[in-house]
This record gives structure tokens, C-alpha cells and sequence, in this order.
């Protein structure tokens, strides 16, 4: 693990420490971490069949694959830092594995819903799915790599800005063998482009922190910061997916999966906005505290 301050106990119980064994299994196997991410791709795409039935025996496949695809997603990482087999592609794959499964889940719960919602389930999913749950994962992730920076430094958190990205893009040729790079950031900046709008106070908070201190960020601040985004990390892990993936086990067992939309579109959205107006608001006394 980075840090404590970003693993809740659920995580770290039920998620890390059955990635961990199973990282461990597949290091004896001399198994290569993306042989592992795509392990977990293929049985997350798998569930999504299952889940489009409604009798219990589906449902209790299609969470179970689910759950030994989560394990894998979270082995595959601990899988090439025990290995030193770090791989752009394997980067790349671990944050793609998450995307598929739910693309393919969010379209099985529609279909799902057809019968009774009609092109209302696919409304609902598609609000659910293709806005909320991606804007709320993506402010989440930032937020926790934001924290990481604070608390850890530069060199082992995760945080990046589109305006180096670019810079490092604009570097590279396409008729190279930096082609694939290329490719990946082509995507990965407009992804940091879209954390960056929802997070104007916190784009104002950093750029004057590098202006005055470039990376050596004073250890008052710095300690100021992590101390009052601490609190927010369990908002945060609300928003990525032990509670999201809880309540869709939950809602498909009971057959009610339009709670499930209803759950993302209300409920996390709610989490969604309070947890980036008190974040915000931590950026602003910051940027205050950096003009006094």
C-alpha cells in the first residue's frame, strides 16, 4: 500500500489482502502481471452475462466472478511492484480493466430492465453509468492521488497535470517507437483534463504552490492539507467501488437493479458534489494562507 490514509479497512480486508495472496500465487507460478490484468478482464466481462438474468443462481455466478476479477485487479499491481515487471501496457490495462467490466455490466442491467422500463432503463443506466459513475470515479481518484502527493511527495504519488502531459506528448513522434506512448497519453490527458474542470480552486491552490515552491512544499502546509483531506478519503472510497459494488451485488440478489441506478444517480452523486465543495474549500483557505 501508498498509504493508510487511502485504503479503508473493508479495502483492506476483503479487496488487498486476497490480492495480496493472490499476488503472492502467481508469483511462484511466474505468472506476468498482464497476464493477470487480462485474467481479470475476461472474468469481469464474464459476470456482465450473468448478471443480465434475473433467478439467483445467475446472480450468485456473476458475483462471484466479479469478486475473483476485483481480487485480480488488485493483484496484478501488487503482482509487478513484487516483481519490478512495471509495463506502460500494464499500466495502462490495470486502469482499462475497471472501465470494461462496468461498460459491460451498465449494458446487462439495461437489458435487464428492458422488459418492464423499456428505453427508460437504458436512460437511467446510461445517466447512472456513463456520467455519474465516471465523473464521481475520476474525482475520487484524483482527490486520493492529490492526498498521496501531499502526504508522500511528488515522486510516489500519481498526480499529474495536463499541462506537462502535454508537453511530454508534443515530444513524441508518432513514426517512432514511442508510437504506443503517444497513444496513451493522447487519452490520459483529456482523462486529467476532465479532473483539472472539476477542480478549479484546487488548479489555482497548485499553480501557486509551484510558483513559490516549485515540489518543496512547506512541511506546515503540507501537514495543514493532509490533516483536513484525511477526513474525505472515506467519501472518496465511497465513490470508487466497495459500496458501489456492494449495493449492485446487493440490488441484483433482490432483483431491483433499477435501485442500483437510482443509488449512483442520487445517493453518490449527493457524496459527489458535498465532497468537492469540501474540498474545494480546503484549496481556497490554502490559496489564502499562500497570499498572507
Amino acid at each position: 500500500m501508498k498509504s493508510e490514509d487511502t485504503e479503508g479497512r473493508f479495502e483492506l480486508l476483503f479487496t488487498r489482502t486476497p490480492g495480496y495472496l493472490w499476488a503472492q500465487f502467481f508469483r511462484v507460478l511466474h505468472v506476468h502481471p498482464i497476464a493477470v490484468t487480462l485474467l481479470s478482464i475476461v472474468l469481469g466481462v464474464a459476470s456482465a452475462f450473468f448478471f443480465v438474468h434475473t433467478d439467483l443462481k445467475s446472480n450468485i455466478v456473476a458475483i462471484s466472478l466479479l469478486v475473483v476479477a476485483n481480487w485480480l485487479d488488485c493483484a496484478d499491481g501488487q503482482l509487478a511492484r513484487m516483481t519490478g515487471k512495471k509495463t506502460l501496457i500494464g499500466r495502462i490495462l490495470d486502469g482499462f480493466a475497471g472501465d470494461v467490466w462496468f461498460q459491460f455490466i451498465y449494458t446487462a442491467l439495461a437489458i435487464r430492465l428492458t422488459p418492464t422500463w423499456g428505453i427508460w432503463g437504458w436512460l437511467l443506466g446510461a445517466y447512472a453509468g456513463y456520467w455519474c459513475h465516471v465523473h464521481q470515479a475520476n474525482l475520487a481518484d484524483y482527490y486520493r492521488n492529490q492526498h498521496l502527493y501531499f502526504q508522500l511527495g511528488a515522486q510516489r504519488s500519481e498526480l499529474d497535470r495536463s499541462r506537462q502531459l502535454k508537453q511530454r506528448y508534443a515530444s513524441l513522434r508518432w513514426r517512432s517507437k514511442d508510437w504506443f506512448e503517444k497513444l496513451y497519453l493522447f487519452f490520459y490527458i483529456r482523462y486529467t483534463i476532465r479532473q483539472e474542470n472539476m477542480t478549479p480552486r484546487c488548479q489555482q491552490m497548485l499553480d501557486l504552490l509551484q510558483e513559490h515552491y516549485g515540489q518543496d512544499i512547506p512541511e506546515d502546509i503540507r501537514q495543514m492539507f493532509v490533516n483536513r483531506s484525511r477526513p474525505m478519503m472515506p467519501a472518496c472510497q465511497m465513490l470508487t467501488f466497495d459500496l458501489r459494488i456492494g449495493v449492485l451485488y446487493l440490488t441484483a440478489l433482490l432483483n431491483c437493479v433499477w435501485a442500483y441506478f437510482l443509488f449512483e444517480g442520487i445517493v453518490l452523486q449527493i457524496v459527489f458534489f458535498r465532497l468537492r465543495r469540501r474540498h474545494e474549500r480546503l484549496c481556497e483557505d490554502v490559496i489564502e494562507r499562500l497570499k498572507h
